[in-house]
């Protein structure tokens, strides 16, 4: 039996878990799994519903009841098959792990994405990914170029057909444009609990400072640097004994780890954006 996700945000009121229960029963929906959530410093509503219909589909007549009962709550809403894969193109620069962990994941179907490309500002890498036979896509970027190789990007993001953009360890800022044509479908991985430790070796500066926890932090792209709405966040305590070295080393594993859980959340509709934070739904 075929699953759908429904995702809705709206104005905060009274009545609303009742109402998209009985929209369901209306169509014959069985629901599978709920979570909402209201903010009451927002005043906003969030809601994602898994439902099946009584033939494994979609009721017909369920997304033009959605259309007017959206417009009654001012709602933003949309339905999407469970089993729909997000189609996610990779930017990398000079590292590839972060990359690895989101290729892996999506080879053991452990993350519902359809990785449709690999972006990169140089060639470094392009024997490393080989073996994923995935059309690998040459931009350098210079400060000349900039203009250039972002329109080319956005060009790459169109011939693929990507819904999803992942910086995975690309070490080149996006213009303000280029933040706002990728807005909520493109997703960062940075070093450290944001702000801290901005520029260049992060984990030096930290050990300069006898940091006892070091961590990574996933975010969608915005205008501010490293400021985006965050999604996912790990941590790892160390102590005295840890190396620059060493925290480089853990720090991958990290970075790894928490950009797989945003992106994730992300092709699993679990993300909403709440004035300048997220809402991330468990599953």
């Amino acid at each position: 039996m075929r699953e759908h996700i429904l995702t809705l945000s709206c104005p905060d009121r009274v009545g609303l878990v009742a109402s998209l229960a009985r929209l369901m029963e209306r169509h014959d929906c069985f629901i599978a799994s709920s979570r909402t959530f209201g903010d009451p410093e927002t005043g906003r509503f969030f809601a994602r519903l898994v439902f099946h219909g009584p033939e494994g589909m979609a009721p017909k007549g369920l997304e033009a009841e959605l259309n007017s009962l959206g417009g009654e709550l001012q709602a933003d809403w949309a339905i999407h098959p469970s089993d729909e894969k997000v189609k996610a193109l990779l930017l990398v620069s000079k590292s590839d792990h972060c990359a690895n962990t989101l290729l892996y994941g999506a080879r053991r179907k452990e993350l519902p994405i359809e990785v449709v490309g690999i972006v990169s500002n140089n060639k470094t890498l392009k024997d490393n990914f080989a073996h994923w036979n995935l059309p690998w896509f040459h931009v350098p970027v210079t400060k000349d170029t900039k203009p250039d190789a972002e329109a080319r990007l956005i060009e790459i993001v169109d011939e693929t057909g990507a819904d999803l953009v992942v910086l995975a360890r690309y070490m080149q800022v996006l213009s303000d444009e280029a933040c706002r044509r990728l807005e909520g479908r493109c997703i960062n991985i940075h070093h450290s609990f944001l702000p801290g430790f901005k520029g260049a070796r992060p984990y030096h500066q930290a050990h300069a400072r006898g940091v006892k926890v070091i961590g990574a932090t996933a975010h969608y792209v915005t205008g501010d640097l490293d400021e985006g709405p965050i999604i996912a966040q790990v941590t790892e305590v160390i102590d005295h004994t840890y190396s620059p070295a060493d925290m480089v080393e853990t720090g991958r594993h990290l970075e790894g780890n928490a950009l797989l859980r945003a992106v994730k959340a992300h092709a699993e509709h679990r993300i909403f954006i709440n004035d300048g934070k997220t809402v991330v739904f468990a599953r």
